[in-house]
């Protein structure tokens, strides 16, 4: 019976795979309806605690909830199981995205067509920054420290001012912890170490042996890791992150090339984080098709990897740790930061954009159609997509 349950979750969670569009805001309340309500998998306020669980480490926000809730239900081997089939259908369309531009510059095609498409992304990332920033910013401390985040997100384009930047808004914030009310029942922590030592682990020695070897495949595994172990907030703060490395950095791509991808997440289902199959394939593009494959899988594993390990690390904790008040403290300031990386990526690729007439306008009438939320994003990006080729 409980081997029926779990072939019926499954199923459930590719059906999500395959519909749930628009990022993780509007993931969990499809995860809400079709999870909670209507199969009863878990309660509504063990859903909650779960999603608050994906908030506090680093990793994409849906993709943490729905590997948590199948963790809750079935232990690691449903978990895992979840986490492949949740993120493989948008992986296996950003992958064929990627194979397509690759033909087009290989066979020097014309890639006007996406040329509405990087004034379209940058309204993307500034309605995520809008969204964000409204949703977390709710104190003046939040305000100036989402205020000193982007303009250093901006200035120093880095992908190791980051973690940075997030632990020192964190304990910023930590310093409040006595203006939250105290829990009776803060009890030590046992805490079991096992997967905390493998997220660690499989970072040192991919690290070790993308430094012996240099080769591309495993350094593109080593960074993709490095990445989603120090990422907060979702897949909007990841492309500051991405952009920096992979475009202005290690120039696997190209700005136009970056942009068109990220409109293209937007416009698929599932996780947003899939975006880094499309950067992986591409950056593999002079192996052939083979590498391609190759360099997106890595890509895929190595972001995802990191907050599923941490999530079955702290979930054995959660019940304790989250009683803490230091804890609640630290995400006002984490969440501050996120949203002045969002702000400050959106800043830097307006700065990317010609600015002309036409640009600005699709920036505006892209921004207000996802401001409205009446047209739905994957028929923004096909019209963005149609009106470069008939134009």
């Amino acid at each position: 019976m409980q081997k029926v349950r779990f072939i019926i979750f499954l199923r459930d969670v590719f059906q999500l795979s395959i519909t749930a569009i628009g990022g993780p805001h509007s993931h969990i309340p499809m995860f809400i309806r079709h999870l909670v309500i209507r199969r009863r998998y878990i309660s509504e306020e063990e859903f909650l605690e779960l999603h608050a669980l994906g908030q506090i480490i680093p990793g994409p926000a849906s993709t943490q909830t729905i590997t948590a809730i199948a963790y809750k239900i079935g232990g690691p081997n449903l978990a895992y199981l979840t986490l492949i089939i949740w993120v493989m259908p948008s992986m296996i369309l950003m992958t064929a995205a990627a194979i397509v531009i690759t033909y087009f510059s290989s066979h020097h095609l014309s890639l006007d067509f996406t040329k509405f498409i990087a004034p379209m992304a940058v309204a993307f990332v500034s309605y995520a920054a809008w969204i964000i920033c409204t949703k977390v910013i709710e104190s003046k401390t939040a305000i100036i420290i989402m205020i000193i985040s982007s303009v250093i997100s901006f200035f120093l384009r880095s992908p190791y001012i980051t973690p940075i930047l997030l632990l020192a808004g964190g304990i910023t914030t930590t310093f409040k912890y006595s203006r939250l009310p105290k829990s009776d029942d803060e009890k030590p922590i046992d805490i079991k170490w096992a997967n905390f030592v493998l997220f660690i682990s499989v970072f040192l020695i991919t690290f070790f042996i993308g430094i012996v070897t240099k080769a591309v495949p495993v350094k593109l595994f080593e960074s993709f890791y490095r990445n989603g172990a120090m990422i907060f907030g979702g897949g909007q703060v990841l492309i500051p992150l991405l952009h920096s490395e992979y475009v202005e950095l290690k120039q696997y791509l190209t700005s136009e090339e970056f942009l068109f991808g990220y409109a293209f997440v937007q416009a698929i289902p599932g996780p947003v984080f899939s975006i880094s199959s499309y950067i992986g394939a591409l950056s593999m593009r002079q192996y052939g098709i083979s590498g391609q494959l190759l360099g997106s899988l890595l890509s895929a594993a190595g972001i995802f990897l990191p907050g599923t390990f941490l999530i079955f690390f702290i979930y054995r904790i959660w019940n304790n740790l989250k009683k803490y008040r230091f804890i609640k403290a630290s995400l006002e300031g984490i969440n501050a930061v996120s949203s002045g990386l969002v702000v400050g990526v959106a800043i830097f690729l307006y700065q990317t954009v010609e600015l002309n007439l036409v640009n600005i306008t699709i920036m505006l009438i892209t921004f207000l159609a996802l401001l409205s939320e009446k047209v739905p994003t994957p028929i923004i990006v096909v019209l963005g997509i149609g009106a470069g080729f008939f134009l």
